[in-house]
């Protein structure tokens, strides 16, 4: 019984440690390797737009994707081996909805900052909708996010933007000069 209790004991133990030290996942892991070969086979993209010049506004789409670029920068295409999976994801956040106390609830991660001005914006397998019921204060977009939590293969669709993953009940904090 003892026995028991002790190796109870240290594989609960085990598994907090574990959960303290989930590695980073890089961006590139969410898409499968042919989209990560179109990415880099594909042409520079021209930055002149009414959103590079800083006139941003929602009737422009959010982070929907308009114009001739390639196929890769629409894939929702995934990597079925993540789902469910325990990931810890650094990123930028394109808030989405408030609670009554301003709280951001319901944000996209994104892989870097300003994607919501930024041309063009990332693929759907590269957006991550992030449901944080308990809400969190976000002064500045382009401070980076630290999101821990299970990764569900999600194709999510709003006038914002499309995800192609999304994550829920996870843990979110602001990147500190110490992560670095």
């Amino acid at each position: 019984m003892r026995r028991t209790l002790l190796a109870c004991s240290l594989a609960l133990l085990t598994g907090l440690a574990h959960a303290a030290d989930i590695p980073e996942t890089d961006w590139l892991q969410l898409m499968p390797p042919s989209d990560r070969k179109a990415l880099e086979e594909m042409p520079e993209i021209d930055h002149n737009s009414p959103e590079a010049a800083g006139t941003f506004t929602q009737k422009q789409g959010g982070l929907k994707q308009k114009g001739k670029l390639p196929p890769v920068m629409f894939s929702t295409r995934t990597v079925a081996a993540l789902d469910g999976k325990q990931i810890r994801l650094g990123g930028y956040p394109v808030p989405l909805e408030n609670d009554a106390r301003g709280r951001v609830t319901e944000f996209f991660l994104v892989p870097y900052p300003g994607a919501c001005i930024h041309v063009p914006p990332p693929p759907p397998n590269q957006i991550v909708l992030v449901r944080y019921p308990k809400g969190m204060k976000i002064d500045d977009i382009y401070s980076p996010l630290w999101v821990t939590g299970k990764l569900k293969v999600e194709k999510v669709s709003n006038e914002m933007a499309d995800a192609a993953y999304a994550m829920d009940e996870a843990k979110v904090r602001a990147v500190q000069d110490s992560d670095l």
